[in-house]
């Protein structure tokens, strides 16, 4: 049961394809976490256009799984990046992506058997 995540907008996409749905599902678990850790790494190195690449990136995804806290929160990464802020500005915000990504993860794959 989808209690950190929410496919409706999957099944929309798909026609309530299951193949296709599955498809969507592997790509979030094998590629987003790859991209996190590509933020990750311009927020530490402060670099705001690398970061904000991958975070433009991972947009449409989360926004498409039904992470809506995760997607407003990666619209702030966003923001950060034009601003060229402060690493300790985006810290926090970063790390409630992850762990909701995280979360999402861990609940697909035991729902999905991936």
């Amino acid at each position: 049961m989808a209690l950190k995540y929410n496919l409706s907008k999957v099944y929309a996409l798909s026609d309530n394809d299951p193949e296709f749905v599955n498809e969507i599902l592997k790509l979030f678990v094998t590629e987003v976490p790859e991209d996190l850790k590509q933020i990750k790494e311009g927020i530490k190195k402060k670099d705001h256009k690398y970061a904000y690449s991958y975070a433009h990136k991972i947009k449409p995804t989360l926004d498409l799984m039904g992470l809506n806290v995760a997607f407003e929160e990666i619209l702030q990464v966003e923001a950060w990046t034009k601003a060229e802020g402060k690493k300790k500005e985006i810290v926090e915000t970063f790390k409630s992506i992850k762990i909701q990504v995280k979360e999402a993860i861990k609940e697909i794959k035991k729902d999905f058997d991936l």
